[in-house]
């Protein structure tokens, strides 16, 4: 099975309607919702009229941009993004000056999501995917059973030794807490030719998730062409619920 998620549910105007149009024309099967941000109230009331498959999108890094912003929860958040964006392998490591800034910013933000579509979320992946970052994963922010997106999924030769062996350990540990799926991949790139017809070929066997960012006009465009489509055919295409 196929799970198809647009990211960026709620960002921005853009954002949600690119992604509501590709749900409607089937091409997306669920999204994942940022709160706090400048369509987020609207998103939610969409999401809930049409009885939408939604997670929570944890926003760790980009500023927030919602009408009536919390002055403490953008200083907190500020502070986390410091430390997550400062070099690439900051979120392998915890730091333990920032335990207080990343509970409060995770505890604001599900509660802000149950505030707008009236439930917990029951899945959350996570802006620049930092959900997988030391802070939050050693801290245990996100509760044990929930569905947790999983580390990018590689085919052999695009990553190193290392950084698969990383991911896989990473993984292991995510499977014995949470609920995952077999696979995770993003849509680009697009090339070398044959890479979505492979991720077509393990949805086939198995639980395949595919991030996509509609409000991206180069992603829009193939999701919405025939040979997304032609790639996807005799897929079955799901969502988390359930």
């Amino acid at each position: 099975m196929l799970i198809i998620n647009a990211d960026d549910w709620g960002r921005n105007r853009a954002a949600t309607d690119r992604s509501l149009h590709c749900l409607r024309e089937g091409r997306i099967t669920t999204a994942s919702a940022m709160v706090f941000m400048e369509d987020s109230a609207r998103a939610a009331e969409i999401a809930r009229a049409n009885d939408l498959d939604i997670g929570l999108h944890l926003n760790l890094t980009q500023p927030f941009t919602g009408i009536g912003r919390n002055g403490l929860l953008e200083e907190r958040q500020k502070r986390i993004a410091g430390h997550l964006l400062g070099h690439k392998y900051r979120p392998v490591f915890y730091n333990p000056a920032l335990k207080n800034d990343f509970l409060y910013v995770y505890d604001m933000q599900v509660d802000e999501f149950s505030r707008l579509y009236g439930k917990t979320p029951s899945r959350i992946d996570g802006h620049h995917h930092m959900h997988l970052c030391a802070n939050v994963l050693c801290a245990g922010l996100i509760p044990p059973g929930l569905r947790v997106r999983r580390n990018f999924s590689f085919f052999a030769g695009e990553k190193s030794l290392f950084n698969r062996l990383y991911r896989a350990a990473v993984d292991a540990w995510l499977r014995k807490r949470y609920l995952c799926t077999d696979y995770f991949f993003r849509l680009l790139p697009l090339s070398p030719a044959g890479r979505i017809d492979g991720i077509a070929s393990l949805a086939r066997l198995s639980a395949v998730e595919l991030a996509v960012h509609p409000e991206t006009p180069v992603e829009y465009d193939f999701l919405m062409g025939d040979d997304f489509e032609r790639c996807l055919e005799g897929v079955e295409r799901g969502v988390f619920a359930g």
